[in-house]
């Protein structure tokens, strides 16, 4: 079930935001940009029919459906040109499509852990799905805490040239994954938190996600063993 998908903007916004952030830029990049913008949505919305057929099927076919959820997001051009500067790039097609595999992203939320393997392995066990790229912060959280599955994938996004294979980053995590994330983030991002609170409910917010974890291992452990009776 999909329950967000982000509006593309179009060729006028985007170019009116870049000139805010850029000043000048050059129109044939600003083309070029946009041309693979929108690929790059056409790649998140190839992959969220994968997905919602898949959520279709575990419905139907099995006793479990191992997704509660899929939002899909586009970054904002804004949000690109600040992560180009954090790795150190200037604003150029060639950088972008060289370096950001993230413009276009997929969350799929399960209700439980091993839920997110049997959804990796229905998505990337797919002919026309090439793995690009996997971080496990499940297995290797991160320092913070933050615990989640992220798949870099591709696939053919068909075009008036022909097709061609475009990234999409995808996110899986569970129910509680998702909860101690999306508050994580309002934490470390929203700007008029005060440092001392930041730090303070950041080192409780790490704990929390080691007593989440320990928690769905043990609803992992129940839900199997009801599945047996």
């Amino acid at each position: 079930m999909i329950l967000q998908r982000d509006n593309l903007p179009n060729i006028n916004q985007i170019s009116e935001e870049m000139s805010r952030v850029l000043g000048d830029y050059d129109a044939t990049e600003l083309r070029q940009f946009f041309v693979y913008y929108q690929q790059c949505q056409a790649g998140a919305k190839e992959f969220g029919t994968k997905l919602e057929n898949l959520d279709t099927e575990f419905e139907m076919l099995d006793n479990h459906n191992p997704i509660h959820h899929i939002e899909t997001r586009m970054k904002s051009p804004r949000s690109l040109i600040r992560k180009l500067a954090r790795k150190g790039y200037d604003f150029s097609f060639d950088a972008i499509k060289n370096n950001i595999f993230d413009i276009a992203g997929i969350r799929v939320i399960t209700n439980y852990l091993e839920d997110i393997n049997t959804v990796e392995k229905a998505l990337t066990n797919q002919s026309d799905v090439t793995l690009l790229k996997r971080k496990d912060y499940i297995s290797h959280p991160k320092p913070s805490g933050y615990r989640s599955l992220h798949l870099v994938v591709s696939v053919p996004v068909f075009r008036a040239e022909g097709p061609v294979a475009t990234p999409v980053e995808i996110q899986l995590r569970t129910v509680g994954m998702d909860l101690w994330a999306s508050l994580e983030h309002k934490l470390r991002y929203k700007t008029d938190v005060d440092q001392a609170k930041v730090a303070k409910y950041g080192d409780e917010l790490k704990g929390y996600a080691v007593e989440l974890n320990q928690i769905e291992t043990h609803m992992q452990a129940i839900f199997d063993h009801l599945q047996t009776e």
